[in-house]
């Protein structure tokens, strides 16, 4: 795969809709061609503890912060025509689904690409596990910025542009 949008959400809470923070790292021809990152203010805007202490965001962090239509406005032309790509994709695409329905908006089907399955395909048991850290040094990509949506996004293009 050589073009693709690789992206990720953070939640405020365990509600799907809850998106506080998302980033994009746009691939073409197999390199980086740009990169987007926004705080987004959550609906329902509410912060679980335990989702607080895995992104660090908090609600001081969000409550100036543009609702997610605003934000999508300025993702959609970038990813426009891209498959989407996304470590455990059943989550961020969940999400998304989740905040267009909440806004009222026409979710546009997009093609979603999972780094987690391909690397359980790839890797299987030569790693302890799958997860996106993991993942990421196996492909030589050094997370030390965990759970930063921008920061997963661009571990998730290397992966995608290593696996996939």
């Amino acid at each position: 795969m050589r073009d693709f949008a690789a992206i990720d959400f953070e939640t405020a809470n365990w509600n799907r809709e809850s998106v506080c923070s998302v980033g994009v790292v746009i691939v073409r021809e197999g390199k980086e061609a740009g990169r987007f990152y926004s705080l987004i203010r959550p609906t329902p805007n509410f912060y679980s503890r335990r989702c607080t202490e895995v992104h660090g965001l908090t609600r001081e962090d969000t409550d100036g912060e543009r609702l997610f239509p605003d934000v999508w406005r300025e993702v959609a032309p970038l990813i426009e025509g891209l498959p989407l790509v996304a470590h455990n994709s059943v989550f961020d695409e969940g999400c998304l689904k989740a905040v267009f329905k909440v806004y009222g908006l026409d979710y546009p089907n997009y093609e979603f690409h999972c780094t987690c399955r391909a690397s359980r395909r790839m890797f299987g048991r030569e790693l302890p596990n799958h997860q996106l850290q993991t993942v990421a040094a196996r492909c030589g990509y050094d997370l030390t910025l965990h759970h930063n949506a921008l920061a997963d996004a661009e571990a998730c293009a290397v992966i995608a542009m290593e696996i996939l």
